[in-house]
Protein backbone atom coordinates (compact mmCIF):
# COMPACT_ATOMS: atom_id res chain seq x y z
CA UNK A 1 0.00 0.00 0.00
CA UNK A 2 1.40 3.62 -0.97
CA UNK A 3 0.47 6.24 1.28
CA UNK A 4 -2.60 8.06 1.33
CA UNK A 5 -2.87 11.82 -0.35
CA UNK A 6 -4.06 13.22 3.50
CA UNK A 7 -0.66 11.98 4.98
CA UNK A 8 1.95 13.05 1.85
CA UNK A 9 -0.11 16.05 2.20
CA UNK A 10 0.54 16.71 5.64
CA UNK A 11 4.07 15.60 5.51
CA UNK A 12 4.48 18.09 2.76
CA UNK A 13 2.98 20.70 4.71
CA UNK A 14 5.00 20.37 7.99
CA UNK A 15 8.49 20.11 5.76
CA UNK A 16 7.67 23.01 3.59
CA UNK A 17 6.01 25.21 6.73
CA UNK A 18 9.23 24.29 8.80
CA UNK A 19 11.56 25.34 5.50
CA UNK A 20 9.60 28.70 5.25
CA UNK A 21 10.24 29.72 8.93
CA UNK A 22 13.54 28.95 8.86
CA UNK A 23 14.13 30.86 5.69
CA UNK A 24 12.31 33.92 7.07
CA UNK A 25 14.45 34.22 10.16
CA UNK A 26 17.63 33.19 8.79
CA UNK A 27 16.62 36.26 6.21
CA UNK A 28 15.54 38.81 8.96
CA UNK A 29 17.72 37.88 11.91
CA UNK A 30 21.06 38.18 12.68
CA UNK A 31 22.85 35.31 14.49
CA UNK A 32 22.20 35.20 18.24
CA UNK A 33 19.34 38.36 17.57
CA UNK A 34 16.44 37.40 20.16
CA UNK A 35 12.75 39.37 19.65
CA UNK A 36 10.34 39.14 22.70
CA UNK A 37 7.33 38.21 21.28
CA UNK A 38 5.09 38.24 24.79
CA UNK A 39 5.37 36.56 27.88
CA UNK A 40 7.51 33.16 27.78
CA UNK A 41 8.05 33.76 24.09
CA UNK A 42 10.96 34.86 21.79
CA UNK A 43 11.96 34.38 18.42
CA UNK A 44 16.12 33.36 19.09
CA UNK A 45 17.83 32.91 15.84
CA UNK A 46 20.64 29.83 16.69
CA UNK A 47 22.24 27.29 15.13
CA UNK A 48 22.37 23.64 16.22
CA UNK A 49 24.85 21.19 15.26
CA UNK A 50 23.54 18.74 17.37
CA UNK A 51 20.34 17.04 18.55
CA UNK A 52 17.61 18.15 19.91
CA UNK A 53 18.49 20.04 23.45
CA UNK A 54 21.97 20.00 21.55
CA UNK A 55 22.33 16.64 21.95
CA UNK A 56 25.56 15.44 20.75
CA UNK A 57 26.42 19.19 19.70
CA UNK A 58 30.44 18.51 21.29
CA UNK A 59 31.17 15.65 19.09
CA UNK A 60 33.08 15.40 15.80
CA UNK A 61 31.91 16.22 12.83
CA UNK A 62 33.37 13.48 11.15
CA UNK A 63 31.05 11.83 12.89
CA UNK A 64 28.08 13.27 14.03
CA UNK A 65 26.98 14.60 10.43
CA UNK A 66 26.72 11.11 8.82
CA UNK A 67 24.98 10.07 11.48
CA UNK A 68 22.34 13.13 11.48
CA UNK A 69 22.31 12.09 7.62
CA UNK A 70 21.25 8.44 8.21
CA UNK A 71 19.19 8.81 11.53
CA UNK A 72 16.25 10.71 9.33
CA UNK A 73 16.05 8.68 6.74
CA UNK A 74 16.07 5.18 8.69
CA UNK A 75 13.58 6.95 11.14
CA UNK A 76 11.24 8.21 7.93
CA UNK A 77 11.74 4.49 6.63
CA UNK A 78 10.12 3.22 9.97
CA UNK A 79 7.34 5.30 9.91
CA UNK A 80 6.39 4.20 6.54
CA UNK A 81 6.83 0.72 7.12
CA UNK A 82 4.78 1.16 10.11
CA UNK A 83 2.25 3.11 7.92
CA UNK A 84 1.55 0.21 6.21
CA UNK A 85 0.27 -1.47 9.43
CA UNK A 86 -2.21 1.26 10.02
CA UNK A 87 -6.25 0.77 9.57
CA UNK A 88 -6.94 3.46 7.25
CA UNK A 89 -9.93 4.53 9.38
CA UNK A 90 -7.00 5.16 12.01
CA UNK A 91 -6.88 9.11 11.35
CA UNK A 92 -5.16 9.34 14.60
CA UNK A 93 -1.85 7.04 13.84
CA UNK A 94 -2.05 8.46 10.67
CA UNK A 95 -1.40 11.83 11.30
CA UNK A 96 0.79 11.13 13.70
CA UNK A 97 3.31 9.48 10.98
CA UNK A 98 3.00 11.88 8.72
CA UNK A 99 3.96 14.68 11.29
CA UNK A 100 7.02 12.27 12.57
CA UNK A 101 8.06 12.28 8.48
CA UNK A 102 7.36 15.61 7.57
CA UNK A 103 9.87 17.19 11.00
CA UNK A 104 12.52 14.48 9.98
CA UNK A 105 13.02 15.43 6.95
CA UNK A 106 12.74 19.01 8.10
CA UNK A 107 15.58 18.28 10.05
CA UNK A 108 17.14 16.07 7.43
CA UNK A 109 16.83 18.77 4.97
CA UNK A 110 19.15 21.52 6.78
CA UNK A 111 21.75 18.83 7.79
CA UNK A 112 22.59 17.71 4.50
CA UNK A 113 22.38 21.12 2.55
CA UNK A 114 24.23 23.10 6.01
CA UNK A 115 25.56 20.70 8.67
CA UNK A 116 23.24 22.19 11.13
CA UNK A 117 19.69 23.25 11.74
CA UNK A 118 18.06 26.58 11.85
CA UNK A 119 16.44 26.68 15.33
CA UNK A 120 14.38 29.82 16.32
CA UNK A 121 11.36 29.62 19.03
CA UNK A 122 11.93 30.36 22.77
CA UNK A 123 9.85 29.44 25.60
CA UNK A 124 10.45 30.02 29.03
CA UNK A 125 10.93 33.17 31.73
CA UNK A 126 14.65 34.27 31.28
CA UNK A 127 16.87 33.96 34.42
CA UNK A 128 14.56 31.55 35.70
CA UNK A 129 14.28 28.74 33.21
CA UNK A 130 14.08 28.42 29.33
CA UNK A 131 13.50 25.64 26.97
CA UNK A 132 16.10 24.79 24.67
CA UNK A 133 15.52 26.97 21.35
CA UNK A 134 13.33 24.46 19.05
CA UNK A 135 11.76 24.81 15.26
CA UNK A 136 8.50 23.55 13.76
CA UNK A 137 9.78 20.48 12.39
CA UNK A 138 10.92 19.10 16.56
CA UNK A 139 7.46 20.21 17.47
CA UNK A 140 6.08 18.12 14.52
CA UNK A 141 8.05 15.46 15.45
CA UNK A 142 7.50 15.46 19.32
CA UNK A 143 3.87 15.84 19.08
CA UNK A 144 3.77 13.46 16.60
CA UNK A 145 5.58 10.77 18.94
CA UNK A 146 3.35 12.17 21.45
CA UNK A 147 0.12 10.87 19.23
CA UNK A 148 1.66 7.48 18.84
CA UNK A 149 1.94 6.89 22.16
CA UNK A 150 -1.53 7.91 23.03
CA UNK A 151 -2.70 5.66 20.48
CA UNK A 152 -0.88 2.63 22.19
CA UNK A 153 -2.45 3.08 25.53
CA UNK A 154 -5.66 3.92 23.74
CA UNK A 155 -6.42 1.39 20.48
CA UNK A 156 -8.87 2.02 18.29
CA UNK A 157 -12.68 -0.01 19.46
CA UNK A 158 -13.11 -2.86 17.44
CA UNK A 159 -15.17 -2.10 14.14
CA UNK A 160 -19.30 -4.07 14.73
CA UNK A 161 -19.07 -7.51 13.81
CA UNK A 162 -19.89 -8.00 10.03
CA UNK A 163 -18.03 -5.06 8.71
CA UNK A 164 -14.55 -5.94 8.96
CA UNK A 165 -11.65 -4.04 8.92
CA UNK A 166 -11.02 -1.04 7.23
CA UNK A 167 -7.95 -1.63 4.94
Amino acid sequence: MTPDLPFLLTALAVLLLDAATKAAVAARFALGESVRLGPGLAFTYVRNTGAAFSLLAGASASWRRPFFEVVPVVACGAALLLLRSVERRDLLSRLALALVVGGALGNWVDRVRTGQVVDFIEVGVRGVYTWPVFIVADSAVCVGVALLAWRAFRPLPTPPSGTGPNP
